[in-house]
């Protein structure tokens, strides 16, 4: 499996969860999806470095032929809806040289390609491109596949800069190079996703538009924390269901019934993620993620530890729901094993980071945090 946390997908780390036994259970008796998971694992190592540098290419080729970063950044900051993006006018001419560098672009590159979310959809994009292909029985060029994959791949890589600028909890140094490279990544995964035609283009920009209203949401929390509802949770976590739905629906051409299958699944799932990734970020920070589902159950219950016991009962709904675009599947899909394979990774991610919340017995520190956060119910 690829991803900055590849001891997680270790035997002995496997071993540790129902999930993971599973696993291990499937590669001992090289089940189908065990050998299609295993296969793309390995494509995506291989095929990762020359993606990354076409990827390279296309963003310095349009940021050194722009003649007015300044607009450019203004246009990307409006319509993204946030002033957070925006960076003074005296630095823009100082960052865009610097960013212009081959060198110095290339470090910004791998440092936001250095993430979980990217590293572990390269290989599931391509096998459900695969797989609607098979399934509508049609040859699509290689050249033109990779382009549609590419695009979504860098669409996916946005949220990453957009992330740390707006949590400001890694990557300080960076963070006005990120804002410039922004409007130049979103213009490569638009040229590269409208290969696929005007009804992918028009897929992709619909779901853009979703993850907007999440991101609004998230930042809306963000400033008034103690706001959190059930509601706004599921709004904000529009953002999950919007960016890896829509790849997955438009690995189909957006054709149904699979682009509209392939959505329920991976947005079902990518919310899953979600739940399993604020445990994780509340080890890390010794602080409950804000906003996150940990946050809402604390505030209501005012009992932390069942705030992620039920933050676990909620990622396994998340994955309940994916699971049903498995039965939703036509009869003759192939990659079937694929996805079910797939689902049992996100359960053992989610089941890990608990168990390991667990035996760290972090409670009492996240319960005095949240307390001197103001945050706890009055």
């Amino acid at each position: 499996m690829n991803g900055k946390d590849e001891f997680l997908f270790k035997k002995s780390t496997l071993m540790s969860t129902g999930a993971g036994r599973d696993i291990i259970k499937q590669a001992l008796l090289r089940e189908k999806g065990y050998k299609q998971f295993s296969k793309y694992s390995r494509e995506t190592e291989e095929q990762f470095q020359d993606f990354t540098k076409r990827y390279l290419l296309s963003l310095h080729k349009l940021i050194i032929s722009d003649q007015n970063p300044s607009a450019s950044l203004r246009k990307f900051s409006e319509e993204i809806g946030s002033s957070e993006m925006v960076l003074d006018d005296s630095k823009i001419q100082d960052v865009m040289a610097r960013i212009s560098r081959p060198e110095i672009l290339a470090d910004r590159v791998e440092r936001i390609l250095n993430s979980n979310f990217v590293l572990m959809t390269f290989p599931v994009l391509n096998a459900l491109f695969d797989g609607a292909a098979a399934y509508f029985q049609e040859s699509i060029s290689s050249e033109v596949r990779t382009t549609i994959i590419d695009g979504h791949i860098i669409a996916i890589d946005l949220s990453e800069p957009m992330d740390r600028i707006i949590d400001r909890d890694e990557d300080m140094d960076y963070l006005d190079d990120y804002k410039l490279m922004n409007p130049y990544i979103l213009e490569v995964a638009r040229q590269k996703i409208s290969v696929g035609g005007d009804v992918v283009l028009r897929s992709f920009e619909e779901g853009f538009k979703d993850a907007r209203v999440g991101q609004y949401i998230d930042s809306r929390l963000k400033a008034k924390p103690e706001s959190v509802t059930d509601e706004n949770m599921m709004g904000c976590y529009k953002k999950y269901r919007a960016i890896m739905g829509t790849a997955a629906r438009n690995m189909a051409l957006d054709r149904k019934p699979l682009g509209e299958i392939y959505h329920l699944g991976m947005a079902k799932a990518s919310e899953g993620v979600g739940c399993g990734n604020e445990i994780q970020d509340a080890i890390k920070n010794g602080s409950i993620k804000i906003p996150s589902w940990p946050l809402y159950y604390s505030i209501i219950t005012g009992d932390v530890q069942k705030a992620f016991e039920l933050t676990m009962r909620k990622s396994s709904i998340y994955l309940d729901e994916a699971k049903i675009a498995l039965d939703m599947l036509p009869h003759e899909y192939g990659f079937r094993p694929f996805l079910e394979f797939l689902f049992q990774y996100v359960s053992h991610y989610n089941q890990y980071w608990f168990n390991e919340l667990n035996k760290r017995d972090l409670y009492a520190l996240l319960q005095k945090n949240l307390t001197l956060g103001d945050l706890h119910r009055k």
